[in-house]
């Protein structure tokens, strides 16, 4: 018997896609695309095309296990589930008792983006535990507050009115590797005749598909966009109405433009004062432009500067009056109360306060934490041994024999290697969830097709019988799959947009808003005053300027560093995984190939370097080995390589996050990924290293 059941792929990813599962006898054969979607439009991206790869990969973990060997060594016995909840909930007691239960933390982030999988259930239960709240930054903290300070929240243009604009800006977003569904709208735009311009370090495969492409040095996108904003009120086109009615800050704003002319902007960003001010020109006079804007040029020390000044951008230009302007960097506050944040810990729920981790310093809270220490952790959705910065203190922090770990997993990953107990947990096929995105406006109810391989249980089960062992009776930790989707769906947004849990059942995905209009022509951004705020004093509290614009220093401007770390690396990510997801598997690792550094012929003839040489990345915090590759995807000075690999795959001394550091952007907590300084060296103990000739 064939059946089809409606779902949306999980992964952390702002397309949020529907698909449709084919089942034959109970065993998943097929997966495609779901049309009731308008925005994914039917279709998959390569990397999730192969997901069945993934659930029917023989390496899953389908039972309880217990660590038998040293930690990081990965070596288990199966045990059983009774027994497996048991030793959970005594680690997690032990821990209470020796240092109360600030000393247990839970480490979780988008390896689902479900709410009741991901959001819901584990945050619920270790808030009712007194556990120390997780800092979720390792992604979008420093986006996320930008967006709140200067929009009040998630909220921009209609990514599906990208179609519409006759000037399209692409800044720091490589949509064919990370937004896929997103270019079909831009390519319309295109077709039409507008005019695409990516804003990049690199020149990613979106960017050799625009028609301009400009390269400022990493790091320095604040002093770009009051460039381009400079250039605007130089052609005396700004939208003095809009201004005055819908923004606060604007004088101020106007007075630090005039001390950016295109000239300055231009120095500091490496770029030619010509392609500024023809950019800025072209900025002034297209109406309507749209701005997509992307999360990268948010993983450096000035990032939230940098995000406020693009935000800044259409206010100058008056481009949210029409469909198609705007900027778009995230859409979750467009679902309004359709989110995991209001139902994860209800009121009515008891939750001891407790002291909050950032989970970009992982490093710091496992080596240094002693008042009290991390003494017990739980993993769900995430991978830190691979992920997070500072890589060798991460591994390090993990190894102690005296941190207790219970890692909830579908493979046998890096972390799960450092475990006490691993718990096998089911993927998205085997259960319930619903879904809201970070890149578009439908919700998505995803059905089980299947059923798990093996004893592989929820996250939400495994959460509900964890309460049960340590005595969290109340009924908030006993609710179904079910009652949490329509809890979550219980709110005035859902009723306004007729979301219900049976349509979505039924129909698939759901819209939330109301398509075509100019969503804040006339202000009504979620602010306290619905305006656009280009000053906000709140800022200072965090020691960041209230105003728009301003560029802090950061480690890629450090000129002793830069003596002897001459290189910025960055690290995006790649078309073929995401993040460490699929990372280990046969079709994705083919693809993925060995760890690689792109060099500039510059740099790579400066030090005796071809593509094909085994070389060593490295600088103070570590370093790694890697193959070189020499070419211009990158301006001089740049390298760059791509993310997401499994160190354990990779063998010793193999991984990009052994040279990044664990530091704070100036806003939200946000990892600093991309302010990174390099050198780069043949590696004098491969067999094949000698320079060139």
């Amino acid at each position: 018997m064939r059946t089809i059941v409606r779902g949306a792929c999980p992964l952390d990813c702002p397309d949020t896609c529907t698909w449709l599962v084919d089942v034959e006898d109970g065993r998943a054969v097929g997966l495609r695309g779901d049309r009731a979607n308008p925005f994914t439009h039917g279709a998959l991206c390569p990397k999730v095309n192969r997901y069945l790869d993934a659930l029917h990969d023989p390496d899953r973990v389908v039972h309880p296990l217990r660590r038998v060997g040293a930690k990081g060594e990965g070596r288990f016995e199966r045990i059983g589930w009774d027994e497996a909840i048991e030793a959970t909930a005594a680690g997690l007691r032990s821990a209470v008792e020796r240092h109360g239960p600030e000393s247990v933390l839970p480490y979780y982030f988008a390896g689902t983006e479900g709410m009741v999988q991901g959001w819901i259930m584990g945050p619920r239960l270790f808030a009712a535990m007194g556990a120390s709240r997780l800092r979720t930054t390792i992604c979008t903290a420093a986006a996320g507050a930008a967006l709140k300070a200067t929009y009040g929240g998630s909220v921009g243009m209609d990514p599906e009115d990208f179609e519409h604009a006759n000037l399209v800006i692409l800044w720091g977003a490589n949509l064919l590797s990370t937004n896929l569904h997103q270019w079909r709208y831009v390519l319309a735009a295109q077709k039409r005749g507008a005019h695409v311009v990516a804003i990049d370090p690199l020149r990613t495969d979106t960017a050799a598909r625009c028609d301009e492409h400009l390269a400022p040095r990493p790091g320095t996108d604040a002093a770009l966009a009051l460039g381009l904003m400079r250039t605007v009120l130089d052609e005396g086109t700004e939208d003095r109405d809009w201004l005055a009615r819908h923004t606060e800050g604007w004088p101020e704003l106007e007075a630090r433009l005039a001390e950016w002319p295109v000239e300055r902007a231009a120095e500091v960003c490496g770029l030619p004062v010509s392609d500024v001010r023809a950019l800025g020109r072209r900025l002034a006079h297209t109406r309507p432009t749209a701005i997509r804007l992307g999360l990268g040029l948010q993983r450096h020390g000035g990032a939230g500067a940098a995000m406020r000044a693009v935000l800044a951008v259409p206010a100058l230009t008056g481009d949210f009056r029409q469909v198609g302007g705007g900027v778009l960097c995230m859409t979750g506050a467009h679902f309004g109360g359709i989110n995991s944040g209001r139902v994860a810990v209800p009121a009515d729920l008891p939750t001891p306060p407790a002291r909050t981790i950032n989970m970009s310093r992982l490093g710091e809270a496992l080596m240094e934490f002693d008042d009290p220490p991390v003494a017990a952790m739980v993993v769900f959705d995430a991978n830190p041994a691979a992920s997070n910065p500072d890589h060798a203190r991460v591994r390090a922090g993990l190894a102690r024999e005296d941190l207790f770990t219970v890692v909830l997993e579908q493979r046998m990953t890096d972390t799960v290697d450092f475990a006490d107990i691993v718990l096998p947990a089911t993927m998205q096929p085997e259960h319930l969830d619903i879904h809201d995105s970070y890149g578009q406006h439908y919700v998505t109810l995803n059905l089980p097709a299947v059923e798990a391989p093996g004893e592989c249980l929820p996250n939400s089960e495994i959460f509900r019988r964890l309460a049960r062992a340590l005595g969290l009776d109340h009924p908030r930790l006993r609710e179904s799959d079910e009652q949490i989707v329509r809890d979550v769906l219980d709110c005035d947004a859902a009723r306004a947009a007729e979301i219900t849990f049976e349509r979505l059942r039924d129909e698939g995905a759901l819209r939330v808003t109301v398509p075509g209009v100019a969503r804040f022509a006339r202000g009504g951004f979620p602010t306290a005053s619905g305006r656009l705020r280009l000053l906000a004093p709140e800022l200072a509290d965090e020691g960041a300027d209230p105003l728009v614009g301003y560029v802090p220093p950061h480690e890629l401007e450090d000129a002793e560093l830069a003596k002897r770390y001459p290189l910025a690396l960055l690290s995006p990510a790649s078309r073929h995984v995401l993040n460490s997801t699929f990372a280990s598997l046969p079709w994705h690792r083919g693809r993925l190939g060995p760890p690689q550094v792109h060099l500039h012929p510059v740099d790579a003839s400066e030090r005796g370097i071809s593509t094909g040489a085994p070389v060593r990345v490295h600088n103070d915090r570590g370093s790694f080995r890697a193959e070189a590759v020499v070419d211009d995807g990158a301006r001089p000075g740049v390298a760059f390589t791509f993310k997401q690999q499994w160190p354990k795959l990779l063998g010793p001394g193999r991984h990009v996050n052994a040279t990044i550091p664990e530091r704070d952007a100036d806003l939200g907590g946000s990892p600093t990924f991309h302010d990174n300084r390099v050198e780069v060296s043949l590696d004098a103990e491969a067999p094949d290293a000698a320079p060139v000739g």
